[in-house]
């Protein structure tokens, strides 16, 4: 299993969806920043948000475990093999990530429970 590299492409605001429904104030999510770079493989890296983690580790586990030589959906979604471009679930202010592939081997750094 090798990590894979999450970049924060761009941080959005749905401006006529957060006047109709957001709180008063409501902004791009001050969670990640546009450039923010992490590593991850089985789990989440520290200091990203949980909710954002369950939209894209699908995708990090899949790169991580030797999609990284495939087109994800048939090649008709991303044209870059290793690479995908996904968002979180915020409906409002989605952030926008880039997830890659590396040559990184990952490292179990915590004993497992049973």
């Amino acid at each position: 299993m090798n990590k894979v590299k999450i970049t924060v492409l761009k941080t959005t605001l749905d401006k006529e969806l957060a006047e109709e429904y957001g709180a008063a104030g409501l902004d791009k999510c001050l969670m990640h920043t546009e450039g923010q770079v992490f590593y991850a493989d089985y789990a989440k890296p520290d200091n990203f948000c949980d909710e954002a983690w369950k939209a894209i580790y699908q995708y990090v586990f899949a790169l991580a475990h030797g999609a990284e030589n495939e087109l994800f959906y048939y090649g008709d979604w991303i044209r870059k093999p290793g690479v995908a471009v996904c968002s979180c679930n915020d409906g409002l202010r989605p952030v926008i990530f880039k997830l890659e592939s590396t040559d990184e081997k990952s490292e179990i750094n915590y004993t497992p429970v049973r």
